[in-house]
């Protein structure tokens, strides 16, 4: 049978379009790194040179000042930081900060998640109420906080008076510094950590806490052995990420403390910060900040170890 006799035209060779060719893959990688240029340029200004910078001016003696001459100082700016007790201590004050701003987050976080994931009335409003510290910028809860505590007309110090044991000034007490900064930590960094478990906890398949409850297991039991297992993926998670931020924390404690008193709460960053902007010198500064990148490198390499298993299992 023929083509006419299906109704099928033929087609002419000249009349057939000319076939599509493929564009040269030189030519098409070039448009990709076209498009990617606009995003590229304000990372490579804003975050790969200053690194490079900071991993150069680690090994000179850069000081503050114009015409300073710099010169190669080799591992020395490193020594001076072994040998610096504000180094240390700084460390020291930083792991005490992040790991228990960290645990707190969490324990206060799962007790908010738990209590916002019951059908309680007005539950949307609690949960809105629920990010108001996450929206505030840093600075900004600074400065409350410090109303707060502030030893003549904060709140604090007004119970304190109005229950007979005097004006308190927890920001500027060596004991009570550390203490009042966590706190304001934990206040400021506990939504993220609450709306994530939230988000774990609706995601949960009820059938096994009804099971489970019919059994006879109490509310406690069901936690440790049914909530607490599902939502391991997410604790590691929010818990890695937070203590990588409270690593970092820098802005809510200058503005709080600027380290005070003596030192107390005195972190990685703020140490940094005061070497290269109140003392000038900018090589041990450098020095500072790559000990730092290595230590959140190490942070974020068992961040992702740790989601790459449970992606697998």
């Amino acid at each position: 049978m023929t083509e006419a006799h299906i109704g099928v035209p033929r087609v002419k060779p000249e009349d057939a379009p000319p076939p599509q060719r493929s564009r040269p893959r030189r030519t098409a990688g070039l448009d990709v790194w076209l498009l990617l240029l606009p995003a590229l340029v304000p990372v490579a200004l804003f975050s790969m040179y200053p690194l490079l910078q900071g991993i150069y001016r680690r090994c000179t003696g850069a000081q503050a000042g114009l015409n300073q001459v710099t010169h190669f100082t080799g591992l020395e700016n490193y020594q001076d930081l072994l040998k610096n007790d504000l180094f240390w201590n700084s460390f020291k004050i930083g792991l005490i900060w992040a790991f228990s701003v960290t645990f707190l987050q969490f324990v206060a976080g799962m007790g908010l998640a738990l209590l916002l994931n019951q059908d309680l009335k007005l539950r949307w409003l609690a949960r809105t109420l629920s990010l108001v510290p996450w929206a505030m910028p840093p600075v900004v809860v600074a400065i409350l906080w410090r109303l707060v505590y502030d030893p003549n007309s904060g709140p604090v110090s007004g119970v304190s008076q109005a229950l007979g044991f005097g004006q308190l000034n927890l920001l500027g007490n060596f004991e009570t510094a550390l203490p009042a900064v966590i706190v304001v930590g934990v206040w400021a960094g506990m939504p993220q950590t609450t709306i994530a478990l939230l988000a774990g906890l609706q995601s949960m398949d009820d059938t096994l806490h009804e099971a489970a409850a019919v059994d006879g297991a109490g509310a406690w039991r069901r936690f440790l052995h049914i909530t607490l297992p599902d939502l391991r993926p997410v604790i590691i998670a929010i818990t890695s990420l937070n203590f990588i931020w409270n690593v970092n924390t820098f802005d809510l404690i200058y503005v709080l403390t600027n380290g005070g008193p003596g030192g107390r709460t005195m972190l990685p960053m703020l140490f940094a910060y005061n070497e290269a902007f109140r003392y000038g010198h900018f090589g041990v500064a450098a020095a500072m900040g790559n000990v730092m990148v290595v230590l959140i490198v190490g942070l974020l390499l068992f961040y992702l170890r740790s989601r790459l298993k449970g992606v697998d299992k």
